[in-house]
């Protein structure tokens, strides 16, 4: 691997680009491979069988690429297959929730932290493992969501609609009632809802693991010496169906265009 080597990042579907804008953003001259598994999305209700499946597949495609790191840019997939992962390539494998939980239990003031993710992540009990090697006095309340996802997607996230204000309300009310003083948002759609909740709940503390996930790409890269220094970053976009409808929600999660063509292959 080189400085100018891929990063490679993979995620269930579109919501992986909030952790690669995050990089973007952080790292502008970093040349990304992006892979979203969207004949396979969503992978939040799927068995861990499945999820592992699915995970290794996408690994061994991002695989056929010079990469310097592979960042598992779904909570989903972190939380069940990680590991595995690690097991089966010499690569640095970076995920979203390690360092989402390390940077919520540094920045909780009471030790009450929220999560909100899909009911596979909060199922593993990623979460409370990996806040508690931070704090082991924590106390992590996890709520499945799994509503946003969809209304995310169908660009239902703005401070003022009603939709997803009530739907917000239903979820987190019961946790700031609880006490909580700070929230992870454990899915890469979830940054988009920061805004929203945000207005309703001001005195959180509101955690992105998409953002968390970058900063500590970064440092690691920073480490190692491995940060691009070319002033051409190259973007490459693959899903494994219909690359159309990727390109058009894609815009909404970066924020900006994608800065190169989506591909659709099959992994089969």
């Amino acid at each position: 691997m080189s400085k100018s080597s891929y990063i490679g990042v993979f995620d269930s579907g579109i919501g992986g680009l909030t952790v690669v804008k995050a990089i973007a953003d952080s790292m502008p001259n970093e040349n990304i491979i992006y892979f979203g598994d969207t004949a396979h999305v969503p992978y939040g209700t799927r068995s861990k069988r499945q999820i592992t499946e699915y995970v290794l597949a996408d690994v061994k495609f991002l695989n056929t690429f010079d990469l310097k790191a592979i960042v598992i840019a779904c909570n989903t997939a972190d939380s069940i297959a990680r590991a595995k992962v690690e097991d089966l390539y010499d690569l640095p494998i970076f995920g979203v929730v390690d360092p989402a939980s390390k940077r919520a239990a540094e920045q909780t003031r009471n030790g009450k932290i929220g999560v909100i993710a899909t009911n596979a992540t909060v199922n593993s009990g990623a979460y409370d493992t990996a806040i508690a090697k931070y704090n082991k006095d924590a106390q992590v309340i996890s709520v499945a969501c799994p509503l946003f996802v969809p209304l995310v997607e169908n660009g239902r996230f703005s401070k003022g609609d009603i939709v997803i204000e009530t739907v917000a309300r239903e979820y987190l009310d019961p946790l700031v009632e609880k006490g909580i003083d700070t929230l992870v948002l454990g899915c890469t759609h979830y940054p988009l809802l920061s805004d929203v909740i945000e207005g309703l709940y001001p005195d959180l503390q509101i955690i992105s693991s998409s953002g968390a996930a970058a900063d500590t790409l970064r440092q690691s890269l920073e480490a190692s010496e491995l940060v691009s220094d070319t002033d051409d970053s190259i973007r490459k976009y693959f899903v494994s169906d219909d690359a159309d409808g990727f390109k058009r929600q894609a815009q909404v999660f970066m924020g900006d265009t994608l800065g190169g063509d989506v591909t659709q292959v099959s992994l089969e």
